[in-house]
């Protein structure tokens, strides 16, 4: 028998001390949103019993809080609420809130009204990198995009970044049937493990086969595995992330890459399904239909009920994605009603934003904005990156050491890289935090630690360019050195200056 949970609490909508995007302005009307998910999945007799997004309302009529973001400035919090009910995050009040300083995404709500809200996921069987072995939290600008023409954000996992519930109400537990989908960004992803949103253990341990039942995104091959190089839609099932009825290879299961991806993964006794599509347009796929793998332990289910998002149920923190929006349902839905959740994603109008700064294959010179610096510039002396004075008068080979040809990013193409313009092959890369110039060796690592992903200067002026891998940390000179730098802490992290430091101007080039 599924064992019964006590209703918990709900996270106050807008507390004292805390500012409601609803109160503050900027952004204009949004459309009316009449019916949503959660509301097609109520009528097809499955309904949400948890909703999260941060991108939009997930019921036509919602209007409460979407999520919660705190500034480091001063550690006050927003709760970011629809435009209007059933409408798009008011991300321009966050834009208001942070600006001149960054911030976290603390919470996000559930709209279901069962509270299950997702917060900074505790250590587990996997200590987070955050104090008391805590998970982060995402960088509340990391992923901009569009819905329905107006700006928002989703959630930026980067490894080591996490969230959870272990104390749910109304999640499938045992083997009751259950859905899900989610909308990821179907290129930004890795093959740690593991990118998941769904039910996991409620003790952060690995408990055993059957414990788990939810949806992953990437390109481990670790354990299943579908056709082609990945990533793939697979089910986490605990000590298994299954593409189909076997263990490992299951034909079937395509390589799948949408900017925006419908990733949805449903179970009931001994039946399971996968299925996914592209969340701007056309219908769904299924991938697998059918019994439960064909290895003990998933027959019947165990669930335990808890929500995680970014992470494996023994909090696994190696993964990388991003997250916009996702449901978790009491009931098996049918394909039916599957179909006409993604006839309301498509419809949403989810796209990409300009990404901002220097363009791809320019060749630039990066000039520091700090008071004190604003003649020096991003340079290097064989591999050692440093800032230096340069100017007019300056050597040929200081002022080639100074530029720097923007690549698209190795990682990802909607970041950018840099690569150094008198030693090709070369690029800037962090190493233990600090730049270093060194060769592209090809992998994977070196990929990630030398893309950037350029935002709006956090002072106004120029670029500011975050770490693709360390999302928290931002490209930033100190002592004439340079970092990958988080907000707040010692030395090179210090809170003073961080927001001109991390602020860059591109230049025209100083050797062309």
């Amino acid at each position: 028998m599924a064992r019964i949970r006590t209703r918990k609490a709900l996270l106050p909508v807008a507390a004292a001390g805390v500012l409601t995007a609803a109160l503050l302005t900027g952004a204009g009307p949004a459309q009316a949103a009449g019916t949503q998910p959660c509301d097609i999945y109520a009528s097809g007799g499955t309904p949400c019993v948890a909703a999260h997004s941060t991108t939009r309302a997930l019921y036509g009529s919602y209007a409460g809080s979407l999520y919660q973001v705190r500034r480091t400035s001063d550690n006050a919090t927003l709760n970011v609420a629809p435009l209007t009910a059933g409408g798009v995050a008011n991300a321009a009040a966050q834009d208001s809130f942070c600006a001149g300083t960054s911030c976290v995404i603390t919470v996000i709500y559930d709209q279901s009204g069962r509270g299950n809200h997702l917060t900074q996921a505790p250590p587990g069987g996997f200590q987070g990198p955050a104090a008391g072995g805590y998970d982060n939290l995402a960088n509340a600008i990391a992923a901009p995009v569009t819905v329905g023409g107006h700006r928002a954000y989703g959630v930026f996992v980067s490894p080591g970044t996490g969230y959870r519930d272990n104390s749910t109400n109304g999640i499938a537990t045992g083997d009751q049937p259950e859905g899900m989908y989610s909308i990821f960004d179907g290129t930004h992803y890795n093959g740690g493990c593991c990118f998941d949103y769904g039910n996991a253990e409620t003790n952060s341990l690995d408990t055993g086969n059957g414990h788990m039942e939810a949806i992953y995104f990437g390109n481990s091959k670790g354990w299943g595995y579908g056709s082609g190089n990945g990533p793939w839609v697979m089910a986490d099932l605990e000590n298994g992330l299954f593409s189909g009825v076997n263990r490992t290879y299951n034909a079937g299961n395509p390589s799948v890459s949408h900017r925006f991806l419908t990733a949805i993964v449903k179970g009931e006794p001994n039946h399971w399904a996968i299925r996914a599509g592209n969340a701007q347009s056309g219908g769904l796929s299924t991938y697998y239909n059918g019994v439960r793998p064909n290895v003990s332990g998933y027959n019947p289910m165990k669930k335990e009920g808890a929500i995680i998002l970014g992470i494996g149920g023994d909090n696994s923190v190696s993964a990388a994605g991003t997250f916009y929006e996702g449901v978790m349902t009491s009931g098996y839905p049918s394909d039916a009603t599957e179909n006409a959740v993604q006839a309301n994603i498509t419809a949403a109008g989810y796209a990409t934003v300009a990404r901002p700064g220097p363009a791809v294959g320019s060749a630039i010179s990066l000039r520091a904005t700090t008071a004190c610096c604003t003649t020096r510039y991003i340079t290097h002396s064989g591999s050692t990156v440093t800032t230096g004075v340069v100017s007019s008068s300056s050597s040929a080979t200081d002022k080639a050491n100074a530029t720097w040809y923007v690549r698209s990013g190795l990682a990802n193409s909607a970041c950018v890289s840099f690569e150094s313009r008198n030693t090709p092959g070369n690029y800037l890369r962090h190493y233990n935090y600090q730049l270093q110039l060194n060769a592209n060796d090809g992998s994977e690592l070196f990929a990630n630690d030398a893309t950037f992903c350029p935002q709006a200067g956090v002072t106004g002026q120029g670029n500011s360019y975050m770490s693709y891998n360390y999302s928290l940390r931002y490209l930033r000179h100190y002592n004439n050195i340079l970092y990958i730098a988080a907000h707040g802490g010692s030395t090179y992290n210090a809170a003073s200056l961080w927001p001109d430091d991390v602020s860059w101007v591109s230049m025209a080039p100083w050797t062309p």
